[in-house]
Parts: C-alpha cells; structure tokens; sequence
C-alpha cells in the first residue's frame, strides 16, 4: 500500500517522497488509518518493522491538523521510550517526516545536562520524546508541563516494564489528561502489557504484525562448542575471515565488553564498546562510527539489544549467551532485517548448556551445532535430559559437525532497510528516579 492513499497530509507525503519511501509496512498500512481516527492503538510489533513511522506519521498528520497553541508552546504529544538513543532515534525521525511542517520536537533524557533541556522546553515545543528516569526529574522541578498533552505514544512498554519502569511511567500517566490519545506498542503482548493497556487505555484497536518471540526467517543460526577460555581466539579467527562485514558482538558484562573490545584491538580489528557505563556523547560516537563503517565491530551488553537501527548487519555474534531467553531475540533481532538474510552465531561453552536449552525451548526449534576446526572443546554441552532432541538423541544433543577453519564465508543478498538512518537504542541514562534499576549488565 503507497503512503500517498492513507490520507495523510501532503506535507507528510512530500516529505516521504523525498527519504525515498513511496510503500507502506505493514504495521503502518495498519496503524496508521487507526490512529488518524482517533483510536487507542495497542500494536505489536518488533523493531525493524517500521512501527516509529506507524506512531510518528499519524502523531504529525493530527497535530498538523489542529493547528497551532494559542499562547507558549506546550507539549502536546508524549512519547515515552526505555532508552536514551531510541529517544534520539524517534526524534530524529519525527525531525525527518515533519520537516515541512511547523511543528517542534526535542529530546529529553539521562546522562545529559539538564539546563538545555529546561531551555528548549521553555522555548516552547509540541513534541517530547523522553525517557521516564529524566521525566520525572523535570516533573518534580516543574520544568515541564504535560496539561496539554493529547497524544500518548508508550514505544517498545514491554522493554520499558523489563527495566523496572511501570512506578515511573504511573507517575508520568497522572500529570497527563485523561481525555487523550493512547498508543502502545511492544514487541510482544505478554500478561503485563495487556494488564497495562486495560489500565491506561480506552477501547484499544489492536495490530499484530509479528508473531511472539518471532524470528526472522532470513536469519540463520549456528552453535560452535568452544571451551570458554579459547572463545577469544575463536571470535578473532571469524572476524578475521569477515574483514570486510560488520559485525555486533554480544557480551554479558560491561567489563567484559571493554576488555574484548580492547583485545580485538591488539589483534589488529577495529572495534568499540557500547554498554551503560558510556556517557552519551561516547555511545552516540561509538554509534556513528560503527555505522559509518569506521570501526566494522561493536561489542555491546544487552543495553544495545533493542532500538538499534543498523542497515545490512549481516552478522550477530553472542560471544556469551544471555542470561535470559528471550534476549536471544532482540540480539539477533539486529540481522536480517526487512528482508535481508543475516547469521547469528553463539559462541556456547560446555557450562551454557542450561542457557541453550532455553533459548531452543523459546524458538521451538534446534540450532545446528558445528565444531570449528582447532577449536573442538575438552567437555560436551551437556544441555539436560529435557531440552529439545535434534537428532533422536537424550539431551537435545546433536552430534557435532566438522567445520573446517573457514566460517562464515558468505551472506547471500541483501536488502535495504525500510526505515530512516539514525541514532539508536540503549539504556536511560542518568541517575534521577525511575532510572533503570537493574543496570549491572
């Protein structure tokens, strides 16, 4: 479906033709004539998919429509988001699809100074994306003022909820009207978001465009049992036979990251960290530069696992496996996307099995288990006598394969990605309340 028959305002749409997008997603073919008429909104959908125009477009058409304040500027849309580069991000792209309109936006968010922020909401806007942490900072300064508010966007809630953030975003909700607009979207639509959109919203139309859990079909994955001491070694052998590609390693801990990200260094590989130790000039920078092709490997905890907008990863390597199952699908949720084929590879020691198992459980399906040449581990992974069975076998254990010492030579055809380059996602930042209070990754 082209954008030019959703009915949106020919500001929108000159501006669409110019980023070069004349077809809608389909969560934007959906979303959009929704939200235009006036409908809370709970959609699902993963990053990727387009949903931050799905929300944007319409949240500009409306505002358009309305016209000016009359007197200071308040804000009269909200987008709440978990992170402080998706902040950015969604920013950036109202920036771009508004761009003839005579509407104003800005960010607010931890880790940065405050007095900017408390000019540019004195100058006056219409548009505030924000992080719930920095938000309520404001909130209790009074700096802000959210009365006018008619439009409500909660983007990625089930990330927002996994960080700990429902006290704050409560907090938020009661400074906002109640006769308002509310759009929800998440990537998945467990028991807590749907207790949260019967809280907040009205008579929610809904849109699913992703399955739970999903993962892309042009992703394909693959285990190398390694011993955990030579995971190093392993890590540098396929980067080296990947020169020319990009490629995002996981880690577990922020330590841990820094320290590969300086060993891949000494071994001659261009690399950054990004976790939530990093100020946000330093993340923005690490950020550019890994999408600008000026380093070609960025290492990174969980905080980057949502909201990043990368063009034709073709790679995602978990150098450690997450703690949590379903992390899986937001690391590897970074390759293969909007049609583009992408590998995702785990570097799995014998003490991750129980880890394995739960991520094999969670895809309902097995990930083949190849041995690389040099690196065939001392003990087995060793995944339970209740994992899934590949191969007949107790265990979910499938005999390893062979894999001669040139892995990961090639990645098919690639597509571009459906959506506007920009900054993107991580933790919020700062310090103030409603802060991220598991921040340890």
């Amino acid at each position: 479906m082209s954008f030019e028959t959703l009915g949106l305002a020919p500001e929108l749409n000159r501006a669409l033709a110019e980023l070069g997008y004349a077809n809608a997603t389909p969560i934007q073919a959906e979303a959009i004539p929704l939200v235009m008429a006036g409908h809370d909104l709970m959609g699902g959908a993963q990053t990727g998919t387009g949903k931050t125009a799905a929300f944007a477009l319409p949240l500009l058409h409306r505002l358009a429509q309305g016209g000016p304040m009359h007197g200071p500027r308040k804000p009269r849309a909200l987008i709440l988001t978990p992170t402080r580069e998706l902040a950015v991000q969604v920013n950036d792209s109202l920036r771009a699809y508004g761009k003839h309109l005579r509407l104003a936006s800005t960010t607010i968010y931890g880790g940065a100074g405050m007095q900017p922020q408390i000019d540019a909401l004195r100058r006056g806007i219409d548009i505030l994306v924000a992080t719930p942490g920095r938000l309520l900072d404001h909130l209790e300064r009074r700096s802000v003022d959210l009365s006018h508010v008619e439009i409500l966007v909660l983007d990625e809630a089930d990330r927002m909820l996994d960080m700990g953030f429902l006290p704050a975003i409560k907090r938020v909700l009661a400074k906002i009207p109640s006769r308002r607009q509310t759009l929800l979207f998440s990537a998945t639509f467990e028991d807590a978001i749907k207790k949260l959109a019967m809280e907040f919203l009205r008579e929610p139309k809904e849109v699913q465009v992703t399955v739970r859990n999903a993962v892309a079909t042009s992703v394909t994955h693959v285990v190398h049992p390694v011993d955990a001491s030579r995971k190093r070694d392993l890590l540098i052998e396929i980067l080296s036979k990947r020169y020319e590609d990009q490629v995002l390693v996981f880690g577990r801990t922020k330590h841990g990251c820094n320290r590969l990200s300086e060993q891949l260094e000494k071994a001659g590989i261009e690399s950054v960290a990004i976790h939530g130790n990093k100020s946000q000039a330093q993340r923005l920078k690490a950020l550019r530069d890994f999408k600008s092709g000026k380093v070609r490997v960025m290492v990174a905890t969980d905080v980057a696992a949502r909201g990043l907008d990368i063009p034709l990863l073709p790679m995602v390597i978990n150098f450690d496996l997450p703690m949590v199952a379903e992390d899986y699908v937001h690391r590897i949720g970074r390759t293969g996307r909007a049609g583009a084929s992408g590998e995702a590879v785990s570097l799995v020691s014998a003490d991750e099995g129980g880890l394995l198992r739960a991520i094999q459980r969670l895809l309902k399906a097995d990930i083949a288990m190849v041995e690389v040449e040099g690196y065939s581990p001392s003990r087995p992974i060793r995944m339970g006598n209740d994992a899934p069975s590949p191969a007949g076998r107790p265990g979910g254990q499938r005999p390893p394969q062979r894999h001669a010492r040139r892995p990961h030579t090639g990645n098919g055809e690639r597509h571009a990605h459906a959506g506007p380059k920009s900054h993107t996602g991580s933790r919020d930042g700062g310090r103030g309340r409603g802060d991220n209070p598991r921040a340890a990754r």
